[in-house]
């Protein structure tokens, strides 16, 4: 049996090194029912934002949870990153571990172009209550066979108006929207993008 977090750690660190990134802080979270949940934060420099990534969420195959055939090795595997300037927000860390239990709680299949909305504020005084997934620049994770690839995807914090925005025009429209408002998706205190 792969070690699949193993493997997805090594990537990770390898990736970062790469960027100039030193050992990650570490934090941990654990939901009843589910595995450890563990949040690498690559720290930042003052240009170069930080990076909060999840490990856990890969161990298992995302999987549709009314499915009784299910493979437990084949299916998709994903972790998540948040990119953010500044210091680490409190309960930061927390969101992401949610977002990357989901599957394993709630059965959803961590994709880009996903919307998953807490409906809480993301840390704490955080504008943002929901996350945009799209492709994150760390390629994809080989595992041996059968299994399949992890995907490192990218979650973008978004406003509740940012959201029904996505939820209305889709995913693409939102970051095209962002990209002519020069708006910087990693700053924890920019203002929601005003769609047309």
């Amino acid at each position: 049996m792969a070690d699949v977090l193993a493997t997805v750690r090594a990537k990770l660190l390898d990736h970062f090194a790469r960027a100039g990134a030193m050992e990650p802080d570490e934090a941990s979270v654990t939901f009843l029912g589910t595995d450890r949940m563990v949040i690498l934060r690559f720290g930042a420099t003052e240009d170069v934002a930080a990076h909060y990534v999840s490990l856990g969420c890969s161990s298992h195959p995302m999987v549709d949870p009314g499915d009784l055939m299910a493979d437990p090795v084949r299916g998709p595997r994903a972790e998540v990153m948040v990119s953010l300037r500044g210091p680490s927000p409190v309960g930061l860390a927390r969101s992401v571990a949610v977002v990357a239990a989901a599957p394993a709680v709630e059965g959803l299949v961590l994709e880009p172009d996903a919307l998953i909305d807490l409906e809480t504020p993301l840390w704490q005084g955080a504008p943002f209550t929901a996350f945009l997934l799209g492709r994150s620049d760390i390629g994809d994770v080989a595992l041996p066979e059968p299994y399949s690839p992890v995907s490192v995807l990218s979650a973008v914090p978004i406003t509740a108006t940012e959201a029904a925005w996505v939820r209305l025009k889709g995913a693409p429209a939102m970051r095209e929207a962002w990209e002519q408002d020069g708006v910087d998706v990693t700053d924890p205190r920019r203002r929601a993008a005003s769609p047309a």
